[in-house]
């Protein structure tokens, strides 16, 4: 395996790690797993939540892509960490010829905030249809990034709204937005995974069944608003706490790569 750490902007939270298997005898690598970590978007927690995951992933045949951004309290929040996340991704297409990456299926696993932001990521080319056009160009929310193709969403925020309701981890929503929906309504509801349904891509919402970090109505409730959709989200009891996720030798995060590996097959 090898491994290898890139930038895609100037500030020393735009970076992101490679890890790449092995490959007998040559050839292309298909597909890449964008890792994104979790830690309520707060600078508290980095990418050294994810590295065991991408080293696992890799350990499994998998190129993995580590990627660290802009956390509200170290230049993150409203609109940077979105940026930050579209640009990490897009830093794949700098990657690609230099490693032989096949990114026709770019998948996106992420934990917690993580979840949120990896499920956002993946209707970027919905968002211009909300008619928030001020929050897309600070966003910066192109259609034409590398795009994901599916996402394994790991206990992730995926209702904005509600976790604002219920005050999770003490106004985290408000504290990446830059203030409450009654302040910046339109941030609120761009940045809600929610609001871009219906997805054309599949989504799986991994939540574990003992989660006191993120109620299970986060993953339940927007699986149910995916009903309609032509790709309806997927969701997906595993038993366990919040960190079960992101532990290798568990048997949550094991379910966790085994969806991913479906999500690549050809």
């Amino acid at each position: 395996m090898q491994r290898h750490s890139y930038g895609y902007g100037d500030d020393p939270s735009q970076w992101g790690e490679l890890f790449l298997p092995e490959l007998p005898g040559g050839g292309t690598r298909q597909g890449v797993v964008v890792v994104i970590h979790g830690g309520y978007w707060r600078p508290t927690y980095g990418a050294e939540l994810g590295e065991p995951l991408a080293l696992d992933l890799a350990s499994h045949g998998m190129t993995a892509w580590n990627l660290e951004y802009r956390r509200a309290g170290n230049g993150g929040g409203w609109p940077h960490t979105f940026q930050d996340v579209l640009a990490g991704i897009d830093k794949l297409r700098d990657l690609a010829g230099r490693h032989a990456l096949d990114l026709r299926k770019v998948v996106a696993l992420g934990h917690s905030a993580g979840g949120h932001l990896a499920v956002w990521a993946a209707g970027r080319d919905r968002l211009g249809t909300l008619g928030l056009e001020a929050e897309q160009r600070e966003a910066g929310a192109t259609a034409d990034g590398v795009r994901l193709t599916g996402v394994v969403s790991q206990s992730g925020v995926l209702n904005l709204a509600e976790a604002e309701r219920l005050n999770l981890s003490n106004g985290a929503v408000a504290n990446l937005l830059g203030g409450p929906s009654s302040d910046v309504p339109e941030r609120h509801r761009y940045a809600d995974p929610m609001a871009a349904l219906p997805l054309d891509v599949p989504v799986y919402a991994v939540h574990t069944t003992e989660d006191e970090d993120v109620p299970f109505g986060m993953s339940a409730t927007y699986v149910e608003a995916s009903r309609g959709g032509k790709v309806p989200a997927q969701l997906v009891p595993v038993p366990g706490d919040h960190f079960a996720l992101i532990n290798p030798d568990d048997a949550a995060y094991v379910k966790c790569r085994e969806l991913v590996e479906e999500l690549l097959a050809p």
